[in-house]
Order: C-alpha cells, then sequence, then structure tokens
C-alpha cells in the first residue's frame, strides 16, 4: 500500500482495489479536518494497487502528470501545509525503487517541493470526504477527470532505466547511485585485458575502450580517457577531507570513480580510476551483436 498527497483522487479506476482518503505524516496520532493546520498532516489517498497490472513506478509517473511539483505547500487554488505534495511509502524495499524514481523526476524541475518519506500518523479522513466527487458531482478538483493521461517515451525510458537498476548487485548499485567505493583487487575487470569496451552499467553508454587501459598497480581498472568526450561528466569531490575530481557517466550522471594526473606521460599523463562495479565489458567480437559496431574504431 502506498500514500499519495494527491487531492479530490478519480472517481473509479480499475487497476486499484481500494482508494482511501486520509491524512498522513502529521506530528499527532489522530487528528480531524478541522485540526489538520495545528497537526500538521498531509491530506492523502492511500492506493491498493494490483502490480501484475500496475507497477509503482507507473503510479508515480501518472501521479506526476497531474500535480505540479514545483508547487510548495499548493494544490489548485488550496493553500497551506496540509496541501504539500508527497509520495509516503511503507515498504522499505520501495524506497530504493523510489529514490531512484525521484533523482530521474527532480532533474526536470529547477524547484522541486514533493516530499519522498515514509509513512507515518496515517489517519482515515472522515466519511464525508470518501468518494467525495461521487457525493458532490459539482464539487471542486483541480484533476481533470475527463482528460486521459498517458505516459510517454521518456517516461517509458525511466521505467526501463529503474528496472535495469533494480536488477543491480547491492555493490554495483551502491557505486553507481550513491559513489560507493568497491575493494581495490576485486574486480574481475581489474585484470581484463582482451579487446573490447567498457560501458555503464545501467544505459549501456560506452565509457572507455581496451585500447587506453593500463594496469596502474592501485587495484582498480585504469584508463587512459574516456572514448568521447561527452560521456564523462566531471564534479569537485572534497570528501574523506581531500580535493578529487569526481567522474560521472554522461548519459545517467552515476558514479565511476575519479581521475588522477599522475597517468602515463605516453598515453596523456591522466588515470581513469574506475570501480569496476559500475562498468560492463563488451569483447570486440561480441560488438557488433550487441550494437556496438560503431565504437570499434575506438578498439582497433
Amino acid at each position: 500500500m502506498y500514500i499519495f498527497a494527491w487531492k479530490n483522487p478519480p472517481l473509479f479506476c480499475p487497476v486499484f482495489g481500494g482508494l482511501c482518503i486520509g491524512y498522513a505524516n502529521g506530528i499527532t496520532e489522530h487528528t480531524t479536518y478541522q485540526l489538520l493546520k495545528e497537526t500538521k498532516h498531509a491530506e492523502t489517498l492511500k492506493i491498493t494497487y494490483d502490480s501484475a497490472i500496475i507497477s509503482l513506478e507507473e503510479i508515480i509517473l501518472y501521479l506526476f502528470k497531474v500535480i505540479d511539483p514545483t508547487s510548495l505547500n499548493k494544490q489548485g487554488n488550496d493553500v497551506g501545509l496540509q496541501y504539500r505534495t508527497g509520495v509516503y511509502y511503507e515498504d522499505l524495499e520501495d524506497s530504493y525503487l523510489l529514490d531512484s524514481l525521484f533523482e530521474y523526476l527532480r532533474n526536470d524541475y529547477k524547484e522541486f517541493y514533493v516530499e519522498l518519506k515514509p509513512l507515518d500518523n496515517f489517519i482515515k479522513a472522515e466519511e464525508y470526504h470518501q468518494k467525495y466527487l461521487a457525493k458532490n458531482p459539482d464539487g471542486y478538483c483541480h484533476v481533470n477527470l475527463v482528460k486521459t493521461y498517458t505516459l510517454d517515451n521518456k517516461d517509458k525510458e525511466i521505467i526501463k532505466q529503474l528496472r535495469k537498476e533494480l536488477n543491480l548487485d547491492k555493490l554495483s548499485y551502491a557505486v553507481l547511485k550513491h559513489s560507493a567505493t568497491e575493494t581495490p583487487h576485486t574486480s574481475k575487470l581489474n585484470k581484463e585485458y582482451r579487446k573490447g569496451i567498457y560501458v555503464e552499467k545501467i544505459t549501456g553508454e560506452p565509457l572507455f575502450s581496451s585500447a587506453t587501459k593500463f594496469d596502474a598497480g592501485c587495484g582498480w581498472p585504469s584508463f587512459s580517457k574516456p572514448i568521447l568526450k561527452e560521456s564523462i561528466l566531471y564534479l569537485e569531490d572534497t570528501s574523506h577531507n581531500r580535493i578529487r575530481t569526481e567522474v560521472r557517466s554522461g548519459q545517467g550522471n552515476n558514479h565511476l570513480g575519479h581521475v588522477f594526473n599522475d597517468g602515463p606521460k605516453d598515453m596523456g599523463g591522466l588515470r581513469y580510476c574506475i570501480n569496476g562495479a559500475a562498468l560492463d565489458f563488451i569483447p570486440y567480437e561480441e560488438m557488433d551483436e550487441k550494437g556496438y559496431s560503431e565504437y570499434k574504431k575506438y578498439v582497433d
């Protein structure tokens, strides 16, 4: 079950087993509609759904079709903390998916005011709020119930990438999504020197070629340069009381490792020190089959 701050939901949807209006994430265990300002609860919709018909990520993407994520404590003409927008979850395992999904969604907005928190202090609203529009057909609602909301190609691509993330092993997920570092000398790619390319594990974006790989002795796969300049993002990293340059994948904006200026002089002097857990290796002889033919010139 999931809780969404979604005022006046649709009257009926066949994929949902139940819709319950209530109040969530306030500071008290009890409240009423009249007390919401004091108890700081958000007006919410509790959804029970069949995951065989619709997924959690699809529900969230549909939610974002009808809300304004840049609106702070406001929905339609209603203003106040009780009208804040949020997604409140009960299952801790779903937090990983929701965290990743919100990362993708935030990138589309300069301002973003949708809460993502564990559910707390949920209280079912008074009976006159349940199926409100069925009881009050002319009642106020800022959601256009006549409009058909559909997921576009961008939404479908987000779902595709999310599902790839969910299939990652724990180490790869920690490295790519939370900037963790694998233990040195543990990646099988550290000793991989066959011809081929190295791609980002989630997006499949080509990042490095075997032609620029070298043994730096540091315990992580090392390269002198990326295949394409635009395939790498650079950020200042001041963690661990050090100043370093973090490198991230261009398409996915996922953590890869760091770049240093202590590489071989005859290869340009740089050392891209990359977590093997962030990469997949595509052998040269499999590049055509896997759709990377155009990158063979960077390996030859």
